[in-house]
């Protein structure tokens, strides 16, 4: 059986198709060969667990790598320090002992002796003892020790976690005085250097981090475009498709940002759902641009894990989904504080990097669904996303979408359901009211997403694919004529990029005086269809 697109744990070169990640060894290598603790914190699904496998291996001629993944200790293993330290004790020489046999070596003196003691005093058999006995076991390794921890955060709100924090703290601590681990790596998503440790008296309410020792972790772990295209490469070879792999590793990067399981999951999705369609018979036929698009509108229907962890992370955290619902219904420039646990935590979970500063929604994958879901919930209220399914037929012409008739019907719509609305409700919900009424009109058949580099609460850039046609739609709010000649010229520009000679504007516009409907208007070389509303 040949290779496969695996969304599943982690990557292995011999069973599936990967992204070469071998130019980020090097990098982490610095750190370990510098003795630092630190943490590997990412989202859900980010390669860290595959990325610590492919460590180990690029470690195993210069140091001894303990690899231990806490999700196989289940909850009652966290119960009190005793119960945590016997499992982990015992997990430890299972590892060691493969360890010991991969590479030739008979079971050291010291490994045995921790097998006596959990054999022989497990009610009195602590985290200090442990921790004894795993500085007698690093000094007398055949070589330098490193500890990797994967899920390290699946106990993370539990004390005896800390506790352990603590102890490894101490360990780096009096390293220059007792043996000990030369570095270890926690891997998990919550951000582990941020958790606190109560180390006074209740009455003080000081806090301290029992991480606070670990170095900083600023590897980026995002696939490249070069990496997605050699992975498309390796593909090729095997089935010769004739893909253009340097033209789709541009489609997916552009709409996955590089995050590891939507590049999967795309690719994926073309090799075993899109391929062999109606649409598209044959892997040749999926492995094009529009078998992208129809593998990305099965992505964004679809319930996954990656989706599941993130709604379930809306449902748990309210503040974050209404800070993200600001962000993309309101268009509100978010600036990151330091202390804003908010846009922190935001940033933790996947939703949202930081770009010098200003909060962006991490891909065009995450900002497409999280609109669909606000659109959802705005939708059951309002009933202008009830309007355009009735009569969706008649805004296709040769399969193409008539946009200057949808724009027609939406003025119409507009003004006979929200003409007496409070400017305020207009003003917030415009863009809303807008994507409600097309989404449905769309469905099926194209896509759209939000450009967030013109996402502000004055004008927003919607591009919408539909069978092969590209349609840019500029959503903006009246703010005089001298802002709108400003917009046109940056929509013409904007058409520049796309290399398209039409686009399209829609303006809100609260002057009581204004003149609503659409008309043309010719903009050098180009051809701007506006509709005012």
């Amino acid at each position: 059986m040949g290779k496969i697109f695996n969304v599943s744990a982690d990557c292995k070169q011999n069973l599936h198709y990967m992204v070469d990640i071998s130019e980020r060894l090097p990098k982490i290598k610095k750190l370990i060969d510098a003795g630092e603790y630190f943490s590997i914190s990412r989202a859900r699904q980010y390669g860290k667990t595959t990325t610590l496998r492919a460590l180990k291996k690029y470690l195993q001629e210069e140091y001894l790598v303990i690899s231990l993944d806490f999700q196989k200790l289940d909850a009652a293993k966290f119960q009190d320090g005793n119960i945590f330290s016997l499992a982990f004790a015992s997990y430890f020489i299972q590892v060691m002992e493969r360890e010991y046999r991969f590479r030739g070596w008979e079971s050291s003196e010291e490994l045995e002796e921790l097998r006596e003691t959990v054999k022989n005093s497990p009610k009195t058999f602590s985290l200090f003892e442990l921790f004894g006995h795993l500085s007698r076991i690093c000094e007398t390794a055949q070589l330098p020790a490193v500890l990797m921890i994967d899920e390290a955060d699946s106990a993370a709100d539990n004390q005896v976690f800390l506790d352990f924090l603590s102890q490894l703290r101490s360990c780096y601590i009096d390293r220059d005085e007792t043996p000990g681990f030369h570095s270890v790596i926690l891997a998990g998503v919550y951000d582990i250097k941020s958790l606190k440790l109560k180390i006074r008296s209740e009455t003080d309410h000081q806090t301290n981090s029992p991480w606070n020792i670990a170095a900083d972790f600023d590897i980026d772990m995002s696939l490249s475009k070069q990496g997605i295209e050699g992975m498309l490469k390796d593909y090729e070879k095997d089935y010769q498709t004739g893909m253009n792999s340097r033209e789709l590793a541009v489609f997916i990067y552009d709409y996955t940002s590089g995050y590891p399981y939507l590049v999967s999951r795309i690719c994926k999705l073309i090799d075993e759902k899109i391929a062999g369609t109606v649409q598209f018979p044959d892997k040749n036929a999926a492995w094009t641009k529009a078998g992208f698009l129809a593998a990305l509108r099965l992505l964004l229907q679809e319930e996954n894990t990656l989706f599941e962890s993130l709604d379930n992370k809306l449902i748990d955290f309210p503040q974050l989904k209404q800070m993200l619902q600001e962000l993309l219904l309101n268009g509100r420039i978010m600036e990151y504080v330091p202390g804003d646990t908010g846009i922190r935590m935001a940033v933790m979970f996947g939703f949202v990097i930081l770009k010098n500063g200003i909060v962006s929604v991490s891909n065009r994958i995450f900002e497409t669904r999280l609109y669909n879901g606000f659109l959802a919930e705005k939708s059951r209220q309002l009933h202008i996303s009830q309007t355009a399914p009735e009569e969706r037929n008649q805004f296709f012409v040769s399969g193409q979408l008539d946009m200057e008739l949808v724009l027609q019907k939406f003025v119409s719509y507009y003004t006979e359901l929200f003409g007496d609305y409070k400017e305020h409700f207009l003003e917030d919900n415009g863009r809303c009211l807008f994507l409600l009424y097309v989404k449905p009109i769309i469905n099926g058949t194209g896509n759209y997403y939000i450009e967030s580099k013109t996402r502000t609460n004055r004008r927003t850039d919607v591009i919408i694919d539909f069978n092969g046609q590209q349609i840019i739609v500029e959503l903006k709010i009246w703010h005089g004529e001298e802002y709108h000649r400003r917009g046109e010229e940056q929509l013409s520009g904007y058409l520049d990029e796309y290399h398209l000679k039409r686009g399209y504007l829609v303006s809100f516009n609260f002057n009581k005086n204004k003149k609503t409907g659409v008309h043309k208007i010719v903009y050098g070389d180009k051809v701007l269809i506006e509709a005012v509303v």
